[in-house]
């Protein structure tokens, strides 16, 4: 089986302000993702929803081999990396097909291959 990263990129804010009811209605998304993913043959080894950015660590080094460690975001952009499957499948046309299903909530939706291409 081949290993994909199901990356969610999204806009924080909207999310932060967004109603629980709103809210709600996304998870429930996400475990007809989940369940759709399992029916047809996909498996779901790991993921999680994001922290908000302005948690994160940056960590850069200079050429000289210097590091500075900053508070994030890493870029200041409208979307930031929100959450994240990994999944493992035999069928990259089917997994960006039930993809679709995060697509109504989500919008954009990157699904890449890991490197290295095959998972455990």
């Amino acid at each position: 089986m081949t290993e994909y990263v199901v990356l969610l990129p999204g806009d924080e804010a909207q999310w932060e302000n967004a109603p629980q009811a709103d809210k709600e209605r996304m998870y429930a998304i996400h475990r007809e993702f989940a369940q759709a993913l399992e029916e047809r043959g996909h498996k779901v080894t790991g993921g999680s929803e994001l922290a908000h950015s302005r948690e994160a660590k940056v960590l850069r080094t200079d050429a000289e081999g210097n590091h500075t460690v900053t508070d994030g975001p890493y870029a200041e952009t409208v979307e930031q990396l929100t959450g994240f499957y990994i999944v493992e499948s035999d069928d990259l046309d089917d997994l960006v097909d039930v993809c679709k299903v995060l697509a109504r909530g989500e919008g954009v939706i990157e699904i890449r291959a890991a490197a290295g291409g095959s998972g455990s």
